[in-house]
């Protein structure tokens, strides 16, 4: 079995059966990661009485404070709560929450927690990286105990026992067994199975044209009499299935991209095995990105292309400009990169599961599997989220015991996928850790590539709420590029923030273009001076396309036989149906 270029140091063969072993028992994250960590914040914290006394201080102000506030109550004196949750903690809003004696409870637990804030920062010489992970993994033993969580001291669950005569708990329980059977037996969320691909999701007409070991190329039948001459080639990322971007037909960017005159290819990713375990970065630029713009380019001759990337399929476009630009290949006419980093430096709290010792300890478990397992990755997807992810469905559905309805977007999140041993290490090495993309020391076939060779316009979005790909560091292609850039952010998270078709309620965006030359403009300078727009950044979008196309022409044909491209089955193909 070849071994990842990027893992240079001997390593044991039974040190990596142990940590495989291990990681199937910790969710692929890393014990030693974790108390390296711990031990980082805790020495430095019992060599620093300053901040010792000052802990000792900050926990009797609080005690006072809380014993003031409820004094002021019981006389009828106070008005407000003595200290607010944060903005994103939604779980104490409903009014039952502000009687007693659940008021006296959840503000005592937002003391407490903000008091373990304190002990978990600020202590001189503790790496920022320890730092965080001690913090958030303080924040997530809190939320463990939040009362939010039980029966007894939630005062909605107890108003919904009481009206139901303790029914609700019943169907809870019920639905506690019926989740615990569909993850034991490897089965879909419940309502998932009314979502099915090719049916009612991923539904939008077009052929496979294109397939090799890795993709299937589909392209999507025009829906107008004339169409733009610039084909629109989307890279989704691999750690998902493409038909993110095809859902239902209301909310479907490629319907939407169609029905606008654009004639739309979609790469869709195999979805790897054990046999996969040796595909690396190398193999998803050439076999992917590379021969799929071989195959447009082909059956729509003599024009170039408008390129999409979203999430880890923008980082790979990324990639795949700067090396057509460094060759001096003219095949892009347009770059647009959904919520994909260039630069990870600020990666966000993704970071918090990538250092040293995890990405060791995650190359070991994907050693012996093959690949990274799609549970693997979920489980740090929904740490990062555990008051809406894990906590807030808990009460809902087993204490309150009602299901909420099933949408799209949750069951393609269920249809997850897997990622390749090779590919894996050496994304995250090369870089998260390393960050060679954007310190010029990523090379493609034995030379770097840079950023600020891609000279064709880049629209870069990026979503407000983004946890996995934060809008700041998406910002960042504004500091590594040398040429015009729009620069798009909108409500909402990763994938939700995407989804934002026309009519969707409560959307707004900003959007801004630095022109070649321009004097760069910092991130939160960037929000005071846009002003935002309400309604779907689509329209936006199609219309920068629009824009930076060439005059309507007749469709082209469906695939094209005589150069090797025939139709070979209709979309949504094969490979996504793959589990």
């Amino acid at each position: 079995m070849s071994e990842p270029p990027v893992r240079k140091e001997h390593v044991y063969p039974i040190d990596r059966f142990l940590h495989a072993w291990q990681g199937r028992l910790t969710a692929g994250i890393s014990p030693a990661s974790l108390m390296l960590a711990y031990f980082d914040w805790a020495v430095h914290l019992a060599n620093s009485p300053g901040k010792q006394g000052e802990l000792v201080h900050k926990a009797w102000r609080k005690s006072v404070k809380f014993g003031a506030y409820l004094e002021r109550l019981a006389a009828g004196k106070q008005e407000g709560p003595c200290i607010d949750p944060l903005p994103q903690d939604r779980r104490f809003q409903a009014p039952e929450w502000q009687q007693p004696p659940f008021l006296f409870w959840y503000q005592a637990f937002l003391l407490t927690q903000q008091w373990w804030y304190n002990a978990t920062v600020g202590i001189e010489g503790v790496s920022d990286h320890h730092q965080d992970v001690v913090s958030f993994c303080a924040r997530q033993m809190l939320d463990l105990f939040s009362p939010s969580n039980f029966p007894l001291t939630n005062p909605e669950v107890l108003a919904v026992t009481m009206r139901k005569g303790g029914m609700n708990l019943v169907n809870g329980f019920q639905n506690f067994l019926e989740d615990w059977e569909r993850t034991v037996l490897q089965k879909p969320p419940v309502g998932a199975e009314n979502f099915q691909v090719g049916k009612n999701v991923a539904i939008t007409p077009g052929k496979v044209i294109y397939r090799n070991r890795l993709i299937e190329l589909i392209q999507y039948a025009p829906t107008t009499r004339t169409v733009y001459p610039e084909p629109v080639l989307i890279i989704p990322a691999w750690i998902m299935k493409y038909y993110i971007l095809d859902l239902s037909p209301h909310n479907s960017l490629v319907k939407y991209l169609v029905d606008q005159g654009h004639t739309v290819f979609m790469i869709s990713w195999k979805n790897p095995t054990e046999e996969d375990r040796d595909l690396g970065m190398d193999d998803y630029l050439e076999r992917g990105a590379m021969q799929a713009l071989e195959a447009v380019r082909t059956i729509i001759p003599d024009r170039r292309v408008h390129t999409v990337g979203y999430c880890i399929g923008g980082t790979l476009l990324a990639i795949a400009a700067a090396t057509l630009g460094r060759d001096g290949k003219d095949w892009l006419k347009s770059v647009t990169l959904f919520a994909a980093q260039t630069d990870f430096t600020e990666a966000g709290e993704l970071m918090l599961f990538i250092d040293q010792s995890q990405v060791s300890y995650l190359e070991d478990l994907m050693w012996d599997q093959g690949y990274l397992d799609t549970k693997q990755m979920a489980g740090a997807f929904q740490l990062l989220r555990s008051n809406d992810l894990i906590w807030s469905r808990m009460v809902h559905d087993y204490l309150i015991g009602e299901r909420r309805p099933m949408t799209d977007l949750m069951a393609w999140n269920a249809d997850a996928t897997r990622m390749p041993y090779r590919m894996h290490s050496e994304y995250l090495r090369k870089l998260f850790l390393n960050n060679d993309l954007a310190e010029g020391r990523y090379t493609v076939g034995d030379k770097p590539v840079a950023l600020s060779d891609i000279h064709v316009p880049i629209f870069a979005v990026g979503a407000e709420k983004d946890h996995v790909a934060p809008w700041k560091s998406v910002y960042k292609i504004n500091l590594l590029s040398d040429t015009d850039v729009t620069f798009l952010l909108t409500s909402g998270g990763h994938n939700a923030g995407i989804i934002s078709e026309p009519g969707h309620p409560r959307r707004h965006h900003r959007v801004a273009t630095k022109r070649e030359g321009d004097l760069y403009v910092a991130p939160d300078e960037w929000v005071a001076r846009t002003k935002p727009r309400e309604g779907s950044w689509w329209p936006t979008w199609q219309a920068w396309l629009a824009r930076h196309s060439g005059a309507r022409t007749k469709p082209p044909g469906m695939g094209r036989a005589k150069a090797g491209y025939p139709p070979l089955c209709d979309a949504p193909g094969t490979y996504v149906l793959e589990e």
